[in-house]
């Protein structure tokens, strides 16, 4: 299977990085091909310009800037985003992309009375690997809202049926390290299994 890995933190000693190194080593060992992204790397730019708003209903124009990533994004036949959740979202740099790049005429098209149609139904299955400051009675009273836009709504655009694992590390605050590597080797189990 051909998966596209979403990175997100700058920081390559975080805990978010051995996950992030985890998951991709994992699933190369069961045979995937993984397009491995890291946003920070490529020096993603998160900022949709006033020129790409305007473009942004026009499918022969809205891709001129992110054309490299939304190829990578076509090609994929699963997803796995890796992150921290940052003040109960997604970092901006992650957010950006997903604004930048999961455009009209690539994962949803608009009829002409504005009903919204999915269509990035070459990815049949999702995993996210995340990291939350706060436990998950918090997150759950928070509404989870990275929860919610992952395995709903971007779940939602993806093939009928897909498959969403999300795998949450609860209470950074206040993890030690025997916790953190039960949380690293459980990563490593589920995706032994993909």
């Amino acid at each position: 299977m051909r998966i596209l890995v979403l990175y997100a933190h700058p920081v390559e000693t975080s805990f978010a990085a051995a996950l992030h190194e985890a998951t991709v080593r994992t699933l190369r060992a069961r045979g995937h091909d993984v397009d491995d992204c890291d946003l920070y790397a490529e020096k993603f730019d998160p900022v949709m310009s006033r020129e790409e708003r305007i473009d942004y209903h026009d499918p022969s124009l809205n891709r001129r800037n992110v054309a490299p990533w939304v190829d990578r994004l076509l090609a994929a036949e699963a997803l796995v985003f890796c992150f921290p959740v940052w003040n109960m979202g997604l970092p901006a740099i992650l957010k950006g992309f997903v604004d930048r790049v999961f455009i009209p005429g690539v994962s949803f098209s608009l009829k002409d009375n504005g009903d919204y149609v999915p269509t990035l139904h070459n990815v049949k299955r999702l995993g996210v690997v995340c990291t939350y400051g706060g436990d998950r009675l918090l997150t759950i009273l928070m509404g989870d809202p990275p929860r919610r836009f992952l395995a709903r709504s971007l779940r939602g655009i993806c093939a009928p049926g897909a498959r969403c694992d999300y795998l949450a590390h609860y209470d950074m605050n206040h993890t030690r390290p025997e916790r953190r590597k039960k949380f690293l080797a459980a990563v490593e189990r589920h995706f032994t299994t993909w």
